[in-house]
């Protein structure tokens, strides 16, 4: 104790400068005599503060809880595979989906479709080339363009609906392929269209005659905006110095495990949910009801897989095998308090052509802000239903009145759930609008292709949710 007392009657506040009060707030009339008290860190040891996990505390350093969320996760559905594994056994087939994939022995519509996605490329190549070198009028040229990227919308619509042989993932596949490439194209020649307008207004006020770009109009130039990943054109992209091959091989081993993963959802948990519920919804008594909504749980991991897959895993994997440099691809929409947060920063390609190619130019025609956000959301949610509904070859309007539905929630509720419980709101209807309109889908196509490919009853082996047809 005369230790201690030695210790503590040597030791000066003054030697550091630290006050051991300066938290403590107000502590009494005698905190005077305390501070001067030689046991005066053992007297007094608490301060005023907030708990870590409060919502008036300014700690961020939340990874440890992430990585026991991940263990938790993967533990809990370790189980739920074991369970499901012992009760139906082991499911996954890689014959089919090697089957699926090549479609028809050689008949491959969708790589066909793909392919034949090089003309329209090509086309506005030289409708570019052809206005560089004024061999066509600018009037004529976006006539020209237009026509185009209508045959482009078109075409895979078309085929995808007339050709019985088309799998429904690779009709999946050919439109999102065919979709991105004209949202692409669209930014190529509006771009290229304003290079050429701020080249003409230089050259009429006097300025220094520009370079001719017709040197940025190749093959190599157009194939490399088509292959980035990015949707907004410009004519020299940010790069990095070179390929680093430990990333690449980092991204390509994420890309693969999360694929086999996804085909284990759906061979091993989607597919027999779907063969128990071979009536309607409302035709089921209470536990086979209560069965297939916890069952939903599946295919809503299997969306969130495939959206991580895109929006980094592949996203990224092109990003470093072609040097591009610009890789926001996505910000922190976890942490969005509005659905509006969400809908700007979950998918920063999209919204950055949004905003430059659709929102600017109604602003720019005196359409008011928000009637031009809401003409925008509009057309997102109508793509994102387009997307879905053609494939499965159903037209059903869920997607689309979910977004609908979401954006209701946004104008009526945003100003009531603000902070931590918007967050609560953002995370609620992300679980239950997106997976249960896009569970909705393939349960009806499940049921369509069980009726029309048979009128017997579904056998406990017959696993055609990724049949070829």
């Amino acid at each position: 104790m005369a230790a201690m007392r030695k210790r503590f009657s040597s030791s000066s506040v003054e030697e550091d400068g630290i006050n051991f009060f300066d938290n403590a707030g107000d502590t009494g009339s005698d905190s005077t005599g305390e501070e001067e008290h030689p046991y005066a860190s053992l007297l007094c040891c608490h301060s005023v503060q907030d708990s870590l996990l409060s919502s008036n505390s300014s700690f961020t350093r939340y990874r440890g809880i992430l990585n026991w969320v991940i263990i938790l996760l993967v533990l809990t559905h370790a189980h739920l595979f074991l369970e499901n594994f012992i009760q139906h056994g082991f499911l996954i087939d890689v014959k089919k989906v090697l089957g699926h994939l090549i479609e028809d022995n050689c008949n491959w519509p969708s790589v066909y479709l793909i392919l034949a996605a090089n003309m329209f490329a090509l086309a506005a190549l030289f409708l570019e080339r052809f206005q560089e070198k004024g061999m066509l009028s600018a009037s004529s040229v976006h006539r020209l363009h237009l026509v185009n990227l209508g045959l482009l919308v078109l075409f895979p619509a078309a085929v995808i609906i007339h050709e019985p042989t088309i799998s429904t993932g690779g009709a999946f596949f050919s439109l999102w392929f065919y979709t991105v490439l004209g949202m692409k194209l669209y930014s190529y020649q509006e771009t290229n269209l304003w290079y050429r307008q701020a080249r003409s207004d230089k050259d009429q006020n006097g300025s220094v005659t520009q370079p001719d770009h017709s040197e940025n109009q190749t093959l190599r130039d157009l194939y490399y905006f088509l292959l980035a990943p990015t949707l907004c054109y410009q004519r020299s992209f940010p790069t990095t110095p070179k390929i680093r091959i430990n990333k690449l091989l980092h991204r390509l081993l994420e890309m693969v495990v999360i694929v086999q993963i996804m085909v284990g959802i759906v061979q091993q948990w989607i597919e027999p949910i779907f063969q128990r519920s071979e009536n309607s919804f409302c035709s089921m008594d209470i536990a086979m009801r209560v069965e297939h909504l916890v069952g939903l749980v599946a295919p809503t991991h299997f969306l969130w897989l495939l959206f991580f897959f895109l929006s980094h895993s592949y996203l990224n994997f092109c990003a470093e095998l072609l040097c591009f440099g610009d890789r926001h691809f996505y910000g922190d929409w976890w942490n969005a308090t509005t659905l509006a947060a969400f809908w700007k920063n979950w998918s920063i390609p999209f919204q950055k052509w949004s905003h430059r190619h659709v929102y600017s130019q109604l602003v720019e025609r005196r359409v008011s802000s928000s009637q031009a956000e809401l003409l925008v959301f509009l057309m997102s949610a109508a793509l994102c239903e387009y997307l879905v509904a053609l494939p499965l070859h159903s037209c059903r309007l869920w997607i689309f009145l979910m977004m609908v539905f979401e954006l209701l929630v946004a104008v009526f509720l945003g100003n009531y759930f603000q902070g931590n419980y918007g967050n609560g709101l953002v995370w609620l209807c992300l679980l239950l609008g997106p997976p249960l309109a896009a569970t909705s889908y393939f349960h009806d196509h499940y049921i369509g292709l069980h009726l029309h490919h048979s009128a017997s009853p579904l056998k406990p082996d017959h696993r055609v949710f990724l049949q070829l047809r």
